[in-house]
């Protein structure tokens, strides 16, 4: 899932079934569609800082981390176990010992309250109005959750109306909910974005590129805004980029989100995905052509089309709060200590999880236990440097492998304000495969932060190279999402795959090998005959991204194709 490149894109499906439900309860009410930018002032151009040399990265600190991290001991750094006590308890001691100081009003952590809901699978979706009455099956035909903490959700006899993409983008002129009022409806809705059969990057929504509107999470994020009482989006293997049984897998069973005031009342009571059969027959009942209005929904302009149709659909809820802890250490800076530059890296793994060979730990050594040695590292460094003009926040975040919901909860309750932080590289995995010659931007032109990335990495004789398949969008899966969603600029890259020993053929061996026999499984294990060169190159070039924004005032900002761009021009416009 992490690095090198190819491991992310090797491993985009499979982390939906193995993980416990990644990328569950990304959504919220605070995390609005980009509207446009009100008037702010003029902003002057981003200017590349002063150039930084980077120092020497603590090898004996990665292996050190990452070994103890990722023992049995922590019994895989699961959230709201003996295992997080003793993780949370160590990275303060890490963080004291390299020189932070507590990174929340003199504490180190901070309290991410959560709450599992586990819906019961004696449920039937029913639609009544066509040509003929329709009963779908749980798990078969389609599933369904809530994000509303209740013990019972229920809709009934709820109009079913076909919203195409669900997307309601200003900036691009879209909006699929134009001209139809959805509230107390159902919402039908097709997964990716219009233009995702393109082979290239310049369509209306970047083409093959997934925009973040592709994503399950925004749609339905926008129909709890639009008002409607539930949100089904239809599966399809290609555009979905995995097939039924990973949905399956993810959504069934305990579903952990954040524990937030009100319970999320906002949200839609139901949401959920149907197989395309079921899609298309109930399309049929209606008396529509499924293929054609899905063709239909593509194009600009595409209009909402009520279905005659009514569903209804009811279930039951057991509900579990508890609550977990992020970490967080800050180095002040000198003359402009309220400005601050972010780095960041999820603590959490799997915990326990299905025994292989009698082994039921699952101690996420490289996912992320190298990551939070990189975090811990560049602290090292940067304190070893001494404090930059700016203050730099080294943030450990919790669940973010039961869907960005540490990151998520400090963006949306930020400790220091987003409007003041400049801008931050996240880390999920480092290479220990060994160095290579090629860098990949994850959800790469994006932002002027890859300006800065551009540089350090031709320092060091490297090239940055394209992701490989954006329309996965694998950068909408990780912590950076968090802070990118609601306007920080953020960088998420990592090593290619082209090996200085072994060619891009070895690279290729290399992560395949990992994303088959040990990602998200026991076998994820500290080996220490790692080759810790390459995770060295990149954790300089992260170094750099920090160290010059931290000593400079420049402000990077989206580009203004970047669907972030509108959020962040507001929250800017607020400190002037």
């Amino acid at each position: 899932m992490r690095i090198p490149a190819s491991l992310l894109l090797l491993a985009t499906a499979l982390a939906l079934t193995s993980c416990r439900t990644q990328d569950m309860a990304v959504q919220s009410a605070s995390a609005a569609t980009p509207a446009p930018a009100p008037s702010v002032p003029a902003r002057e151009p981003f200017v590349l800082p002063a150039p930084v040399k980077a120092p020497a990265i603590s090898v004996a600190t990665l292996r050190s981390v990452t070994k103890t991290l990722s023992s049995d001991a922590f019994e895989g750094r699961a959230p709201t176990t003996p295992g997080e006590t003793k993780t949370v308890a160590y990275l303060i001691a890490q963080m004291k010992k390299v020189g932070l100081k507590p990174g929340n009003k003199g504490s180190w952590t901070q309290d991410v309250p959560l709450v599992e809901l586990t819906a019961s699978p004696d449920m039937a979706l029913t639609i009544n109005g066509g040509n003929k009455p329709l009963r779908f099956a749980y798990k078969t035909d389609f599933i369904a959750a809530t994000y509303q903490v209740v013990p019972h959700s229920e809709i009934r006899d709820s109009e079913m109306v076909f919203v195409g993409y669900g997307i309601n983008a200003p900036e691009k002129g879209w909006n699929d909910y134009a001209g139809t009022d959805v509230k107390g409806k159902t919402v039908v809705i097709l997964v990716n974005d219009p233009d995702y059969e393109m082979q290239s990057l310049d369509g209306p929504f970047d083409g093959r590129a997934m925009t973040y509107y592709g994503r399950w999470t925004y749609k339905y994020e926008e129909a709890a805004r639009q008002g409607a009482a539930a949100a089904i989006i239809v599966h399809d293997t290609y555009p979905a980029a995995y097939p039924w049984d990973v949905v399956v897998s993810s959504w069934t069973g305990p579903q952990l989100g954040l524990d937030t005031p009100g319970g999320r009342m906002d949200q839609s009571k139901a949401i959920g995905w149907v197989t395309l059969d079921a899609a298309q027959a109930t399309f049929a009942a209606a008396g529509k052509d499924f293929a054609a209005l899905s063709a239909a929904a593509k194009r600009p302009g595409f209009r909402a089309v009520p279905l005659g149709l009514k569903a209804s659909l009811a279930f039951d809820n057991s509900i579990r709060r508890q609550a977990s802890r992020n970490v967080i250490g800050i180095l002040p800076g000198k003359s402009r200590a309220d400005d601050y530059v972010l780095y960041s890296a999820h603590w959490d793994h799997l915990g326990r999880c299905e025994p292989v060979k009698g082994d039921d730990i699952c101690n996420g050594a490289l996912d992320n236990a190298t990551g939070t040695a990189g975090l811990i590292a560049l602290a090292q460094a940067h304190a070893k440097a001494g404090p930059a003009e700016r203050s730099l926040i080294f943030l450990a975040v919790t669940a973010e492998e039961s869907g960005l919901l540490g990151s998520q909860f400090y963006a949306e309750n930020p400790v220091y304000p987003l409007a003041r932080t400049v801008g931050g590289v996240n880390m999920d995995g480092l290479n220990v495969f060994g160095p290579t010659r090629d860098v990949t931007i994850v959800g790469g032109g994006k932002s002027e932060l890859e300006a800065l990335l551009q540089r350090a990495v031709t320092d060091e004789g490297r090239v940055i190279v394209p992701e490989a398949t954006p329309e996965k969008g694998s950068f909408y899966r990780s912590d950076h999402f968090s802070f990118a969603k609601l306007g920080v600029p953020m960088v998420y890259a990592e090593s290619g795959e082209d090996m200085v020993n072994g060619g891009v053929a070895g690279g290729h061996a290399a992560s395949e090998d990992y994303t088959t026999n040990r990602y998200h499984k026991p076998q994820d294990e500290y080996d220490p005959a790692w080759n810790w060169t390459g995770a060295v190159e990149d954790l300089q070039v992260y170094y750099r991204i920090g160290r010059e924004l931290a000593n400079s005032d420049q402000w990077p900002n989206w580009y203004p194709t970047a669907e972030f761009r509108a959020i962040r021009d507001r929250s800017r416009a607020q400190t002037k």
